[in-house]
Parts: structure tokens; C-alpha cells; sequence
């Protein structure tokens, strides 16, 4: 992702997430729930142990497919909640020092000042890679003009 490219920043709150990923694994999770389910209750030599263990199954794979989905980043004025898989992370505007989308990164990783990076699954380039460059632009538009020196956040 080019530095040089500038770009306004959305307006807050804003959320960022990969939609047609999203629509992909939730419309599959529930598919496949569906279909498990159907096929434990339509075979009638199983007996209720065994319907029960498709159904388990079938939630399982679902409930996976949906913390997949999960990801996102939401940025408001008082900082970035991004949220991945299976963590939650809160920080404030001063504590992000880049947003970085490079070629081949599988989604966008913030630099920390306190020396680490984290992953941003929320924006990821998979299926809709023009959305993720814009939103990971959007980001760092947002990341800085909240973390300059001088930024005063509005009280609420």
C-alpha cells in the first residue's frame, strides 16, 4: 500500500470488516447446520445418540465458521477496537504508530509503541482486495490525524 496516497478520513464510529467473507462463511455455516441436521433426522437407522452426535457436529463446524467470520476493526474517537478470531483488543489512538497493507500480507498489521505489531483481521485483502486497501487507507488517514501531536479528542 502506497504512503503517498492521501485520503480523508470516514467519519466515526467506523467499522471495518471483510463482507464477502463474512457472507461466505456465516451463508456456510448455516448451510452445512442445515444440511447435517437433515440428513441425522431423515436416516432412520440412527439411533438418538447418533442424531444427537450429527447435530453436535454439525454446530461445531457452524461455530467455527462463525468465529471466522468474527473479525473486525472498530474505530471511534477515542481509539481502535480490533477484534480477531478468538481476542478482542482496545487501544487508544496514541499507542498506533503505522497501519501496514503490503503486498502479500494476509490482512493489515498495526505497529504498537510498545514495540509489537498486531493483526487487524478485519481488514483483509482475500476476496475483496480494492475494499481492503481502501479501508486499510481509511485506517491509517484516521490512525494519523487522532495520534498528531496537538489532537485533542472531544469531551463527551
Amino acid at each position: 500500500m502506497s504512503a503517498s496516497t492521501p485520503s480523508r478520513p470516514p467519519a466515526l464510529p467506523a467499522t471495518f470488516r471483510p463482507a464477502h467473507t463474512r457472507v461466505v462463511l456465516l451463508s456456510a455455516g448455516v448451510a452445512m447446520f442445515v444440511v447435517i441436521t437433515l440428513i441425522a433426522l431423515l436416516l432412520e437407522q440412527l439411533s438418538p445418540g447418533e442424531r444427537i452426535s450429527f447435530v453436535f457436529t454439525a454446530a461445531l463446524l457452524a461455530g467455527v465458521l462463525f468465529l471466522l467470520a468474527r473479525p473486525k476493526v472498530v474505530a471511534d474517537e477515542s481509539g481502535v477496537t480490533v477484534v480477531n478470531i478468538v481476542s478482542r483488543r482496545r487501544l487508544e489512538w496514541a499507542e498506533i504508530l503505522q497501519v501496514n497493507l503490503r503486498p502479500g500480507d494476509p490482512w493489515v498489521f498495526l505497529d504498537l509503541s510498545d514495540g509489537t505489531s498486531l493483526p487487524a483481521l478485519g481488514i483483509q485483502p482475500g476476496i475483496a482486495r480494492q475494499r481492503a486497501v481502501a479501508d486499510a487507507r481509511a485506517l491509517r488517514a484516521l490512525a494519523e490525524e487522532r495520534s498528531a501531536p496537538g489532537h485533542e479528542r472531544p469531551r463527551g
